[in-house]
């Protein structure tokens, strides 16, 4: 009988469970993708995510980290803040309201502070879903 060692085992349990964490969802898109996992671990300075997404999913898209760079997205974090904004119809929208002194006073429009689930690309394909557009930030 073969016996495992306890550390090799914690190492397969602990790579299962990050796998199942980081694995894009079937129809997420790149940047709906992006979006949670810098939410959940943080930007390491790479584009590691991308580079996962591009090979869990769109793995066709050999010209993606290119394309990303271009836009000013060379690590996963600039792709959210660079290349890619929350798309115009998930603003709220400028709007007139009252302070407390009954004063009215204009509210400039603004990004959402959460943004919807992902609408869902097809398969393969390494563009945002609806919920996104191209930033003119850069």
């Amino acid at each position: 009988m073969e016996t495992k060692d306890v550390g090799d085992e914690a190492e397969q349990i602990v790579r299962a469970l990050s796998d199942g964490l980081t694995t894009p969802h079937e129809v997420e898109c790149l940047v709906c993708y992006l979006n949670r996992m810098m939410t959940e671990f943080g930007c390491d300075g790479t584009l590691r995510f991308a580079r996962r997404f591009r090979d869990e999913r769109a793995p066709r898209a050999t010209g993606l980290e290119a394309r990303l760079e271009g836009m000013g997205g060379f690590c996963d974090c600039e792709v959210l803040f660079n290349a890619y904004a929350p798309a115009r119809h998930l603003w709220t929208p400028e709007h007139w309201s009252v302070d407390d002194d009954g004063e009215p006073v204009l509210v400039e429009e603004a990004e959402p502070e959460t943004i919807p689930a992902c609408a869902g690309v097809t398969r393969g394909s390494s563009q945002p879903c609806r919920n996104w557009e191209r930033a003119r930030r850069w």
